[in-house]
C-alpha cells in the first residue's frame, strides 16, 4: 500500500507539473476522488487497527505494572514490535490523504480556468 500510495500521488504531481495537451481535468478529478475514497478507507481500517493495538498495549503494560511476569514483558515487546510500523502506516495514509485533498484543489482551480 505504501508503494501505490506513493506512486499515485507522484503520478498527479507529475501531471499537475505538466499537464498534457488537452487533459480533461473534469474526468482526472472523478478518478482522483475515487482513489482518495480508496485511501479514505484503508485510512480507516489502520486506525482502527492501530487504536486496536494502542489500548491492548496499555492494558498489557498496566497489568505488567500490578502483576510483573516474563510472559507479560513479551506480550508487550510483541504488541510494541506491531504498533510502531503501524502508526507509522496510519502517519503515511493521513498525510497521503491529506496531500490528495491539496492535488484535489488543485485540480478543480485549473478545471475552473483560475490558474
Amino acid at each position: 500500500m505504501k508503494e501505490r500510495i506513493l506512486n499515485y500521488m507522484k503520478q498527479i504531481d507529475d501531471m499537475l507539473e505538466n499537464p498534457p495537451e488537452g487533459i480533461d481535468y473534469e474526468n482526472e478529478i472523478k478518478k482522483h476522488l475515487v482513489q482518495i475514497g480508496f485511501f479514505m478507507h484503508e485510512r480507516l481500517i489502520h486506525l482502527i487497527v492501530t487504536v486496536l493495538f494502542a489500548v491492548m498495549t496499555l492494558a498489557a503494560i498496566f497489568f505488567a505494572v500490578a502483576a510483573p511476569s516474563i510472559g507479560l514483558l513479551l506480550l508487550i515487546v510483541a504488541l510494541m514490535c506491531l504498533l510502531v510500523p503501524y502508526i507509522m502506516h496510519y502517519y503515511l495514509l493521513e498525510n497521503g490523504v491529506q496531500k490528495m485533498y491539496k492535488q484535489y484543489d488543485e485540480m478543480l482551480r485549473r478545471k475552473e480556468g483560475r490558474q
